[in-house]
């Protein structure tokens, strides 16, 4: 069946090109995952860094409402009991509807980076 070179030939060179396009195939997956991985880590890097901005103004802003607050309510630690009772609650509210605020859209975000066809 294979007695003529010429088609051993073809077949040698049809499996090279092959295996080059595997080879080429598998530089693509590792690119494109280097590249899902940037975009993933640098966005974790900016919620860091955000979160932590965000509770130091939290932080700095809560002092200030103590203060405006002791004409108000009458003493400064009635005016702590009340911000600390604010961000509770605050806080308890995030925790409830953590599934709608956090949960699902990190999946969202996730599924659309990893998911979709970034190349279209």
């Amino acid at each position: 069946m294979f007695a003529n070179d010429k088609s051993v030939d073809n077949l040698e060179a049809l499996f090279k090109e092959i295996k080059k396009h595997i080879e080429l195939q598998g530089q693509y997956i590792k690119l494109d995952l280097v590249e899902k991985l940037t975009i993933l880590l640098s966005t974790l890097i900016l919620i860091l860094a955000l979160i932590i901005l965000g509770a130091m103004a939290l932080y700095y802003f809560s002092f200030m409402l103590v203060y405006a607050l002791v004409p108000v309510v009458g003493s400064i630690i009635a005016s702590y009991a009340v911000i600390g009772a604010v961000i509770l609650i605050a806080a308890i509210g995030i925790y409830l509807m953590r599934r709608k605020l956090i949960f699902q859209p990190m999946v969202n975000f996730l599924a659309r980076l990893f998911l979709e066809d970034s190349h279209k």
